[in-house]
Formats: C-alpha cells, sequence, structure tokens
C-alpha cells in the first residue's frame, strides 16, 4: 500500500516536492472554494478583534490539503504554527509541554487526532475551553490540583477518521469543515500552477490525462506529474503532451480512471472468482491477499465513489460499472442486492 503512486497517504518522495509546491496564502490554495470563503471571513474577524481564531477541525480522505490549509491559516493570521501528530504525543506531560510553550495566538496543529490517548485529550479539554492546564499532583489525601495559565491558542486538528474523535474533544472545534475530493476543473488548475512552479512545460491535453486520473488528490497529481515529466524528460524533448503523459500513466500501470494493479485485483477477485459477488470482505482479502482493514479503508472507498462497488447484507459485490469498466459481459444481481438498496455496517 506505501508504494501505491494513487494512495493518498504522504510517502518520503512527497516531502520536498510537497515543500516546494504547497501554497502559502489563501489566494494559492486551490479548491475548496466554499470553506475558504468561510475561513476568510472568520481570520479578518478574529483578527479585527484581536482574539484567535476558534479551534478548527478539518477531516476528509487523506491527500486534500489538510496540513497545507492549516500553515495557509498560520501565514493568514500572521501568527507561528507548531505542528505534530496524534502518535507522536504519547504522554499527558508531552502535550502539556507542547501548550505551555505556545506564545499568545500561535497556532498548534495536530496531525492524526484522532489517535490521541484518552490521558493527552483531557489535558487538551480546559486548555481549549478556558486556556490554562489543570492536573492532580501527589495521592490520597496529599494530593492537590494545579491550575496553570496558558496564552489563548488555536488548535487545528486533521483527521481522516472524523467518527474515531472522543464526542467531548470534538464538541470543542467550534470551526469545523470536510475537504472533498477535488473535480477535474480544480485539478486542471492546481496541476498548472505545479506545472509552473516546477519548470515544466505542461499542454492542456496532458493536464487533462493527468488530471483525470489523480482520483481528486492533489497530493496524487502533483507525484503524477512528477513521474510524468521524468518520462517526458528522458523519452522525447521535456514536453508533456496528452500522448506522453498516456504512454507513462500506462507504463505505470494506472488506467483512464485512476485505478492502479491492486485497485483492479479486487475487483477482479469479485467478478472473476466469486461471479461478481456478494462476497465477505475476509474472502476478498484472502483472496488478494491484503489485509481486510486495508481494503476496507484505503481501496473500497474510492471504488464505491466510482460506483464499481457495492456492500449489501451479504457482502460486496461487483457493479455493472465495474465490468463495463473490464470489459466483461455483467450477470443480473438478485434484486435484493441492487447497489444502493442496502448498506452493510461494516
Amino acid at each position: 500500500m506505501a508504494d501505491r503512486l494513487v494512495a493518498g497517504q504522504a510517502k518520503e518522495e512527497d516531502q520536498s516536492l510537497d515543500n516546494n509546491l504547497r501554497p502559502r496564502r489563501l489566494a494559492d490554495f486551490v479548491g475548496q472554494d466554499k470553506i475558504k470563503e468561510n475561513l476568510r471571513i472568520a481570520m479578518q474577524a478574529a483578527m479585527q478583534r484581536g482574539e484567535p481564531l476558534d479551534h478548527v477541525l478539518l477531516y476528509g480522505p487523506p491527500g486534500l490539503g489538510k496540513t497545507t490549509l492549516a500553515s495557509v491559516i498560520a501565514a493568514e493570521m500572521g501568527v507561528n504554527i507548531k505542528i505534530t501528530s496524534g502518535p507522536a504525543i504519547e504522554r499527558a506531560g508531552d502535550m502539556a509541554a507542547i501548550v505551555t510553550g505556545l506564545r499568545a495566538h500561535d497556532l498548534l496543529f495536530i496531525d492524526e487526532i484522532h489517535r490521541l490517548g484518552r490521558p493527552v485529550e483531557e489535558v487538551l479539554y480546559p486548555a481549549m475551553e478556558d486556556f490554562f492546564l489543570s492536573w492532580v499532583m501527589g495521592k490520597g489525601l496529599g494530593a492537590r490540583t494545579i491550575n496553570l495559565k496558558v496564552p489563548p491558542f488555536t488548535l487545528v486538528g486533521a483527521t481522516t477518521r472524523f467518527a474515531a474523535i472522543a464526542a467531548p474533544l470534538r464538541s470543542r472545534f467550534g470551526i469545523v469543515y470536510r475537504l472533498d475530493f477535488y473535480d477535474d476543473k480544480a485539478m486542471q488548475t492546481l496541476l498548472a500552477r505545479s506545472a509552473a512552479i516546477l519548470g515544466v512545460e505542461l499542454r492542456p491535453e496532458g493536464m487533462a490525462e493527468i488530471a483525470r486520473r489523480s482520483r481528486g488528490t492533489p497530493r496524487v497529481a502533483n507525484r503524477l506529474l512528477k513521474r510524468v515529466r521524468d518520462y517526458a524528460q528522458v523519452t522525447g524533448d521535456g514536453v508533456i503532451t496528452g500522448e506522453v503523459a498516456e504512454r507513462a500513466l500506462a507504463l505505470l500501470e494506472i488506467d483512464g480512471m485512476g485505478l492502479d494493479q491492486v485497485d483492479h485485483q479486487v475487483l477482479c477477485a469479485i467478478v472473476e472468482k466469486f461471479d461478481g459477488g456478494p462476497v465477505g470482505l475476509e474472502t476478498i482479502a484472502a483472496s488478494i491477499n491484503e489485509e481486510a482493514d486495508t481494503i476496507m479503508d484505503v481501496y473500497e472507498p474510492y471504488l464505491m465513489q466510482l460506483g464499481f462497488l457495492a456492500r449489501t447484507p451479504r457482502g460486496r459485490i461487483a457493479t455493472k460499472l465495474a465490468y463495463q469498466h473490464l470489459g466483461l459481459p455483467y450477470k443480473d444481481q438478485p434484486a435484493g442486492l441492487q447497489p444502493g438498496l442496502w448498506q452493510e455496517k461494516s
């Protein structure tokens, strides 16, 4: 999974690329127009009042720009940003040290905030609401509570699993936004900006070809642009035309809908090995030698977004669109298993 070019999760190779292509200002941030407008108003109002921005929670699939948006907020507000992640904060004392190290109106960004431990979360509650830390020292009759004021700050949390955040923590965020997948127009605008920064000549046909296979995810689009740029440089004159992009992406085994080899394995397992389904998640996982949770969390969402896969009470089934994409004749499903009539809990 970590080696997939179309995976939204960050890879080591993305670090230098992201640093170069990441927008610094709200005006340069492509897509998510409604969120940008609402944030712009909230930030201006907070600055006019001389207050920190309300705590912000950003959620949605990986690779859509949650970390970038947090950095943009800090730049627009003219404050410092401290970046950390949920798994990196293991003890309540670690969180207390981070919060007490902030200056007035600073921004604290916590990626994967759903992975914070419960003791760490409890340190955050009073800090977010009343800007003080509270903890108990000692035990028994000698125990005493210590309260320490901290400067007013803004917490920006990011998560791919909104429901996994504890309700008390979730309720303390004043601004909550879901980042959606980008449409083709936004993806092409983003690719044009990235190509200009990288100094790549990207023709409209090549731009459309890369955008169409980027799964609506900026991180994937920039990653594919980098690979297609290398192909164009080695095999041609460095210009990314529609034909060059198509050949490069075919060599990378990414089809016209942005599906890679693993996506095809999932669909083909259901269609060819299990006659289109219904088939259980564990059975699919065993048939392609993959973890069931990985299939459900990583592969299924995009296949379901395209309408290629559906969940029923008896398991997963491949839809008519999946058969058409694979070039296979479609077998009608029983009425009770038609996609959209049922939703499996798992």
